[in-house]
C-alpha cells in the first residue's frame, strides 16, 4: 500500500498552491530588484528565471534568492564598504552556486520520483500549474483571475514548487501506512547527524556568515553553543529571512550570542542598536552609518546615523510604521537562556519529530541530552531516506 500511496501524482500536491511571480534574470536585473521583490513578497524565497533558451537553464526557473542570501553577500568586505554599489550588482551574484536546488518537475510525475529529487539535494521541485475548468465563474472573476496570471506567470504559464515540507505534510496525512516506522525512536533509525554547523556564544558573528550560507543551502541552523558544548540557540536562516538587509550591519559588528538576541522576533533592543551604531563607526564603516537603517526594538526603522536624541522619537514613529518582523512565532519550544530553537530527544519518535517541525516551520530539529548537551540535528531530508528506504524493504 505504500507503494502505490508513493505513486501518486506531485500534482496532488499543488492543489491550492500559490502560483509563483518569477524575477526574470537578465543584465539589468540587480540585487537591489531581488531586495525590493522580497520586501513586496508574502513569500521568505522569489524565483529568478532565464528567458535566454540559448544559456543554460534557459526559458526555465535558474534558482531561488531570499533575504539570506542578500545579506551574506552585503556581509562581503568590499559590499560592507559600499552598500549602494553592491546593490546595483546583477542578481546572479546573490545566487547559490550549488547546483540541482531548484529543479522542475512535472505534475504527472510520481511523489517517490519528488523524493528521489530531494534526496539528491533538490530544495524547491517547479511544478507547472494544471489549467482548471472556471465556467461557473464571473466574468469579472474571471479578468481578475487572467491578470494575476499575467504577473504570476512564465511565458504565459503559471508555477508552483514544492518544498520538503510539503512532501512531510503530505506523508503525514497517511502515516498509518508506514507502520511500525513512525512509532520508532530517531535514534533507533540513526538518523541524528553530528555534523552540525556550530559557533561558539562569545565569536564574533561575522566569522559564521559561511557557515550561516551553508546552513541556508542545507535548509538548518547553525548552532551556538558554549564552550562545555552546551546548546545555547541558534542563528536561524529563518529568522535572518524575517529581518531586512540592515542585519548585515549587525552580523559585521555584533557577537553570536548577540546577534540572537538582535534577530529575536521581536526585533532588536535599543542598547544593541547602539552598539551597532559605535562599532560601525569604529570599523570606519560610515558609508553604512549614512546608508543603512536599523529596526528600533519597537518596529520602526531608526537611522544608523541618527542621534541619541532622535532615539527619544522612536517609540513615536513606531506607532506610524510596523517593521518587517511580520510572520509569527511559538514560543512553545523556547528553551536554554531564551534561545528559540525547536529541540528533541534522541529517544522521540519519528511521528512527535515531523509533527514538531511543521508545527514550527522548520525543516530541522535540534536533538539534545537533558543537561542540554548538543547530540546533533534530524532533518527532514533525513527522514525522507528513512521513508525511502523503507519501501526496499516491503
Amino acid at each position: 500500500m505504500a507503494v502505490s500511496f508513493l505513486g501518486r501524482e506531485v500534482s496532488d500536491l499543488c492543489l491550492g498552491k500559490p502560483p509563483l511571480r518569477p524575477l526574470l534574470l537578465s543584465e539589468s536585473a540587480t540585487v537591489a530588484e531581488a531586495l525590493a521583490a522580497l520586501k513586496s513578497s508574502e513569500d521568505s524565497f522569489i524565483s529568478v528565471w532565464n528567458n535566454n533558451k540559448d544559456q543554460e537553464g534557459g526559458g526555465g526557473c535558474v534558482g531561488k534568492v531570499c533575504m539570506v542570501d542578500v545579506v551574506c553577500y552585503l556581509c562581503k568586505e568590499e559590499s560592507l564598504l559600499s552598500p549602494s554599489e553592491a546593490l546595483k550588482a546583477p542578481v546572479s551574484h546573490v545566487l547559490s552556486k550549488e547546483p540541482g536546488l531548484v529543479m522542475h518537475l512535472q505534475p504527472s510525475s510520481s511523489l517517490l520520483e519528488a523524493i528521489d529529487l530531494i534526496l539528491q539535494g533538490a530544495q524547491n521541485l517547479v511544478v507547472p500549474i494544471l489549467p482548471t475548468k472556471r465556467s461557473g465563474i464571473s466574468r469579472r472573476k474571471q479578468l481578475q483571475h487572467q491578470k494575476a496570471s499575467t504577473i504570476n506567470s512564465h511565458n504565459g504559464r503559471e508555477f508552483c514548487w514544492l518544498t520538503q515540507e510539503d512532501v512531510i505534510r503530505f506523508l503525514l496525512g497517511s502515516i498509518g501506512i508506514f507502520t511500525p516506522l513512525p512509532a520508532l525512536s530517531i535514534d533507533a533509525l540513526g538518523i541524528i547527524s553530528s555534523d552540525v554547523l556550530a559557533i561558539d556564544y562569545y565569536s564574533p558573528a561575522f566569522s559564521a556568515v559561511g557557515a550561516i550560507s551553508k546552513s541556508l543551502t542545507q535548509q538548518t541552523s547553525v548552532a551556538v553553543v558554549d564552550s562545555d558544548g552546551t546548546f545555547i540557540g541558534e542563528i536561524s536562516p529563518f529568522n535572518l529571512a524575517c529581518c531586512d538587509e540592515t542585519v548585515a550591519a549587525a552580523i559585521a559588528t555584533l557577537s553570536a550570542g548577540d546577534l540572537m538576541a538582535y534577530i529575536d522576533c521581536g526585533g532588536p533592543p535599543e542598547d544593541l542598536v547602539r552598539v551597532v551604531q559605535a562599532r560601525l563607526k569604529e570599523k570606519n564603516l560610515e558609508k553604512m552609518l549614512q546608508e543603512f537603517t536599523i529596526l528600533s526594538p519597537f518596529g520602526s526603522d531608526t537611522s544608523l546615523s541618527s542621534s541619541s536624541s532622535s532615539d527619544e522619537e522612536s517609540p513615536k514613529r513606531a506607532a506610524a510604521r510596523p517593521g518587517r518582523h511580520k510572520r509569527s512565532y511559538s514560543y512553545s519550544t523556547r528553551m536554554v537562556r531564551k534561545a528559540e530553537a525547536v529541540v528533541c530527544h534522541p529517544k522521540s519518535s519519528l511521528i512527535a519529530v515531523m509533527i514538531q517541525a511543521i508545527a514550527h516551520r522548520v525543516n530541522y530539529l535540534w536533538v539534545i541530552e537533558d543537561d542540554c548537551s548538543l547530540v546533533g540535528i534530524v532533518t527532514f531530508s533525513n527522514i525522507l531516506k528513512v521513508f525511502r528506504e523503507h519501501l526496499e524493504t516491503i
